[in-house]
């Protein structure tokens, strides 16, 4: 994904976000590049500004719906992410939108648990986790802006998951990486960069 439409989807991110908050509603522009309408995963993140503290991260882990339907669902529903109060109108010039293009997650195959500290790239690999019917999912920015190594990683991820923190070393336990594009506001409603 070039810069461009990165930066398109961030904007189309944030329209949607204000849109939803002010009057409960939400439009999605029909004048966007054909790549938009192909499937993909994505997740929008929103953070405080400029604290950067998490105030709402939802998406889908696969590519289930065109990218720019996607888009808007996740938007919508970081507003209401479970873990926060609903986003209000008052925070909208106080949050920075992020957008993570996620590529199909792929299993990591390995003869023994410890393996996967050698398989996994910090910065690099997202991850999802699978026990049972508990699913974990974090994003490859997660464990670089925790500072973790790769065994808190997977600690963190279990945890996310409900699972106790050493579940990625147990029989049944399924890991699965994915790659991330990311695309934020360096300001409320301001430039967008990689990341």
């Amino acid at each position: 994904m070039d810069d461009a439409k990165g930066s398109l989807l961030v904007r189309i991110a944030r329209q949607v976000v204000e849109m939803h908050v002010k009057s409960g509603k939400a439009e999605i522009p029909k004048d966007v590049p054909a790549a938009f309408f192909e499937r993909s995963g994505v997740f929008t993140t929103l953070h405080t500004y400029p604290g950067k503290e998490l105030r709402g991260c939802i998406g889908f882990p696969e590519p289930m719906l065109p990218l720019i339907e996607a888009l808007a669902e996740s938007a919508i529903a970081a507003c209401h992410d479970p873990r926060f109060p609903p986003l209000s109108e008052g925070e909208l010039g106080k949050i920075v939108v992020e957008v993570s293009v996620l590529t199909r997650p792929r299993e990591i195959k390995a003869e023994k648990p410890e393996e996967y500290l050698k398989k996994i790239e910090i910065g690099k690999d997202g991850l999802i986790i699978e026990k049972g019917h508990a699913r974990g999912l974090l994003l490859p920015q997660v464990p670089v802006e925790c500072g973790w190594d790769t065994d808190e990683y997977l600690e963190g991820l279990c945890m996310k998951a409900g699972l106790s923190r050493g579940a990625w070393r147990e029989p049944g336990t399924k890991l699965f990486r994915f790659g991330s594009e990311i695309f934020s506001e360096e300001r409320p409603a301001g430039n967008v960069s990689r990341g």
